[in-house]
C-alpha cells in the first residue's frame, strides 16, 4: 500500500472512532457523484449509491445497509433506526417496520455476503471479510406499498437483492 493511501486510511480510522465514541455509530456513504478515497476509479452512477453503519455491532446488533438513497435520506433512516436499536429494539429479518416520518415501509433482510460490502465496518472491528460483521439490508417500498420483489415496483435497479451486490 502506498503512503498516501495509508495516511488516508489512518485519518479515516481516527474519524470513524471519534464519531462512534460521540454518537454510537458512524455512517459510510458510497457512490453517487463522487468518490473520496485516493485512487478511486469507480465511475459515478454505475451502481446505486449505498450507505451503512459502523458501530451497531458493538451494541450487539447487525450493522444496517441501505441502497439508492441520497446522503440526507440515508442518514435520516439509519440514524433513526440506530436510535431505536440503542434504546433496545432489535430489527429482525422479515419484520415490516416504519421509520419515523419517513414515508416508506422497511423490511430488514439478512445480507449473505457482508464482507464484500461493509469494508469500513470490518476494518473498524478488525475482522477479515470471511468473518464479517453481520449486516441487515433495509429494503423499502416504492411509496405504493410494493417492494423490489413485487411486480410493478417503481425502480428495481435501485435496490439490489441481498447477495447480488459487491462493492
Amino acid at each position: 500500500m502506498d503512503a498516501r493511501t495509508q495516511a488516508w486510511l489512518d485519518q479515516e480510522d481516527a474519524r470513524i472512532a471519534a464519531v462512534i465514541r460521540q454518537w454510537g455509530w458512524a455512517i459510510t456513504y458510497v457512490g453517487g457523484e463522487e468518490c473520496s478515497r485516493p485512487g478511486c476509479d469507480h465511475p459515478p452512477g454505475e451502481d446505486p449509491p449505498f450507505a451503512y453503519t459502523t458501530g451497531l455491532f458493538g451494541l450487539g446488533h447487525p450493522e444496517l445497509l441501505v441502497f439508492g438513497l441520497s446522503p440526507h435520506d440515508a442518514a435520516g433512516l439509519l440514524n433513526g433506526l440506530g436510535d431505536r436499536i440503542r434504546e433496545g429494539e432489535a430489527l429482525l429479518p422479515g419484520m415490516e417496520i416504519t421509520a419515523g416520518e419517513w414515508p416508506h415501509k422497511v423490511i430488514p433482510e439478512q445480507v449473505p455476503n457482508p464482507g464484500e460490502i461493509v469494508f469500513e465496518a470490518n476494518r473498524f472491528y478488525q475482522r477479515p471479510s470471511e468473518a464479517s460483521v453481520p449486516v441487515l439490508q433495509l429494503t423499502y417500498d416504492d411509496g405504493q406499498g410494493r417492494f423490489p420483489w413485487d411486480e410493478g415496483y417503481a425502480d428495481p435497479d435501485s435496490q439490489p437483492r441481498p447477495g447480488r451486490f459487491a462493492a
